[in-house]
């Protein structure tokens, strides 16, 4: 007998609002949900999939230990004993440092990756912490940090309301939106086009969002910086600039004004490849629009100068009036935020506090770059430790940093190394325990993280749709026994972890004067709260004690989690509205436009100006029916345009003699990788494409559709010596590659 089950989506960053079709314990069917508050009733093939997803044969269903060399199924307990027993003698003997923690992009699609991880780091205590932001957004942290004073305080445009609309680097119609949650991105776009808006879209190919736009400008890749320092220099020229309500909270505009006096629309153009008539129309419409919005993503983070670029796209929506404001880039609210503090000066946002041991790289938000990794854990010098044990959190670094082959090599070496991964993929394989999380349909569901990205202010959580299956272990529970094993507390009940951060949040809000719980008694609060589990207790303080929460009592009307279970298709908690200047922590308390890690790197950007590549140059591309290296193993998600091939311009085909369908040899410092190429004018010449996330050939995996079609690793044409200096984001586009055709 059939039910259905409601269930936001874990797969992409839109969130959108499901109804499962169950029969017994199995997902058999998926459909967009009408009444989704956020979502409306859209859906892609991702979520069309879940089903499919949910059940994948080759998921892992019991811990695996390794035994003589060999993995083999364990029960929890032995697979517990023996991360302890791998992961303590490394702590006592090294120091923290020495085990490095990895966490991938699948753990901000979870409640328990959201939760649990923050935890492990502050209890663990090691500065070895790489994640799957630096090779993707990184740079938008940095910029914003030290613009705002908060890395997480990020504009998203306001979609649905803004009259004209700038993207650089990013393809929507694939990707669904990245830092920008927007379910049904697509159909906004076409909203914001039949209101009579304008869309203009900067991409080095002509994704399926750049055939949509009103205009297209085929970038050379790597520029996005110069051509958005060009259009700032434009508004400072013409006297287009109009902070209007802004300009109170700013600070630094003479001096960004004289930083950016050397990069004219006529300086820029050759190295961007555009005319600078038309950076000079980019830079009069973004002003004249009655409301516009510039948004960046992937295509201009993962470049040489990320950061800049990042900033830049803030610099833009300040200079034109367009931050904070509705039509423009506002911040949004989510339900599970801090209580807002009151405007006024912070601690500032800073860079470098430890380097890593290598190279030198400084640190960006508490992170060092996963491109670092392997010299982390294969090099040996005089200063500290090498990385002797991992801690691996859904991720697949061989397959998603650069230079996979040596950090595949790396990690053969470690004392230990333990994998949370549903699967054993190109990086689980190589650990020696590897704890498998359930399926999504058997957890709960509530995205903290894209709330805070997302185009309109609303909260939706969704219990398991299925029982958890008898021998699996709930996803949070794992980590909890993960964080007591890994700090010297194995054995003692995992429930405990949740208590720990109850109290200690609750002893933290009651001294806070600002707090709606100031001078209560914690012990009480804690006894009011709701929820079967550890985590809904968390979700549940969460929100009453966030912006939108009853405050325990303080606020009758405000959410909690008996009255978020009551709404099962989520709340609507209205659209995006000014909060300036409230979200500023920068030390002066003010938008600081140009902050003295910005004006130390624009030397570098200067030198780009003379930079033209000799020959072509490499970029990525998204597909829709994936994401990242997740779903390659879920036959009605590849095949189709989702197929691992080269893109080649047909002008640059005919002069190296490439045909359609025939394989390539693409060579770049990091190795070479060979690969069907297909002859397309969706590139502009001079540039390659191959998709991200491929590469599932290496032996010992247990990917069996995912090995039928394995596809390549682009990223092993990438040595991991190319970072933006600021963030330390891997350099994965506009980098120089030879193409070869094969015989």
């Amino acid at each position: 007998m059939s039910r259905t089950a409601l269930r936001i989506c874990p797969l992409c960053e839109a969130t959108c609002g499901l109804t499962l079709t169950v029969e017994g314990t199995r997902v058999t069917g998926a459909r967009g949900d009408r009444d989704d508050v956020f979502s409306r009733g859209f859906i892609c093939p991702k979520g069309a999939s879940f089903g499919a997803v949910d059940g994948d044969p080759d998921r892992l269903r019991a811990p695996l230990v390794r035994t003589d060399g060999e993995l083999r199924e364990a029960s929890w307990e032995e697979a517990f004993d023996a991360v302890a027993a791998g992961l303590r003698p490394v702590v006592e003997r090294y120091g923290p440092d020495a085990v490095g923690v990895v966490l991938g992009n699948p753990n901000v699609h979870t409640v328990a990756g959201a939760l649990y991880p923050p935890v492990l780091l502050a209890a663990l205590r090691t500065r070895s912490l790489f994640t799957a932001s630096t090779v993707d957004q990184m740079p938008k942290h940095v910029s914003s940090g030290l613009l705002f004073g908060d890395a997480n305080a990020i504009p998203v445009p306001d979609l649905d309301h803004t009259d004209h609309l700038l993207l650089i680097g990013a393809n929507p119609l694939e990707s669904n939106g990245s830092l920008c949650t927007a379910p049904d991105f697509p159909g906004r776009l076409k909203a914001l086009k039949a209101r009579g808006g304008r869309l203009t879209v900067v991409d080095p190919r002509r994704t399926r969002t750049a055939r949509l736009a009103d205009r297209h400008l085929a970038i050379r890749p790597g520029t996005d910086a110069l051509l958005l320092a060009a259009m700032a220099h434009t508004l400072f020229a013409e006297d287009l600039t109009d902070l209007g309500d802004l300009a109170r909270h700013v600070q630094g505009l003479d001096e960004l004004r004289a930083a950016l006096g050397d990069f004219t629309p006529e300086a820029v153009a050759p190295a961007c490849d555009l005319d600078a008539g038309v950076i000079r129309t980019l830079a009069r419409d973004l002003a004249a629009a009655p409301t516009a919005a510039v948004y960046a993503r992937i295509g201009s983070c993962t470049v040489p100068h990320g950061t800049l670029a990042s900033w830049l796209v803030d610099v833009l929506n300040i200079l034109t009036g367009n931050l904070d404001r509705p039509g423009g880039a506002l911040f949004p609210q989510a339900a599970t935020d801090r209580t807002p503090r009151p405007a006024g000066p912070g601690r500032g946002f800073a860079l470098g506090r430890w380097h890593s041991r290598v190279s030198g790289h400084p640190e960006a938000k508490g992170e060092l770059p996963l491109s670092a990794l392997a010299e982390e854990i294969d090099t040996v010098t005089e200063e500290g430790t090498p990385v002797r044990a991992l801690i691996a959190v859904a991720a697949n670094p061989v397959l998603s940093a650069p230079d996979g082959d040596r950090l595949d090599k790396a990690l053969g070496s470690l004392d230990f190394m333990v994998s949370v991964d549903p699967y054993l993929n190109e990086t689980s394989r190589h650990a020696h325990v590897v704890l498998p999380p359930p399926p999504p349909a058997q957890s709960p569901h509530h995205d903290f993280a894209f709330n805070t990205l997302a185009v309109r202010n609303q909260v939706r959580y969704t219990r398991p749709a299925v029982p958890l299956e008898p021998g699996r272990m709930a996803e949070s529970e794992i980590l909890a026994r993960l964080i007591l094993a890994a700090t010297g507390m194995h054995g003692a009940d995992p429930g405990a972890v949740d208590t720990t951060v109850v109290d200690q949040t609750l002893g933290k809000a009651v001294r806070d004067e600002h707090s709606p719980v100031h001078g209560r008694d914690p012990r009480d609060l804690a006894a009011r709260l709701t929820g079967d589990t550890g985590p809904e207790r968390r979700l549940d303080l969460m929100l009453r004690l966030g912006p939108y929460g009853d405050g325990f009592g303080a606020r009758p009307d405000g959410l909690t989690l008996e009255k978020l279970l009551a709404h099962p298709h989520g709340i609507d908690l209205g659209p995006l509205r000014p909060r300036l200047p409230q979200p500023l922590k920068t030390r002066s308390g003010r938008i600081e436009m140009l902050p003295e890690p910005i004006a130390g790197d624009l030397p570098r950007l200067r030198a780009a100006l003379r930079d033209r590549p000799a020959g072509l140059v490499l970029v990525g591309r998204r597909h829709l029916r994936s994401n990242n290296s997740w779903m390659h193993n879920v036959p009605a998600l590849t095949g189709g345009s989702n197929r691992c091939t080269v893109h080649i311009h047909p002008e640059d085909a005919a002069r190296l003699g490439v045909r359609d369908g025939a394989a390539v040899r693409v060579k770049g410092a990091g190795g070479e990788v060979v690969a069907p190429a297909e002859v397309t004018d969706g590139v502009r010449p001079g540039v390659v494409s191959l998709p991200h996330g491929w590469g599932h050939d290496r032996p010992g995996t247990r990917l069996s559709h995912a090995a039928t079609d394995p596809g390549v690793n682009v990223n092993q044409l990438l040595d991991g010596s190319q970072l933006d200096p600021l963030s330390g984001n891997a350099v994965l586009n506009g980098i120089p590659v030879e193409l070869v055709a094969l015989p």
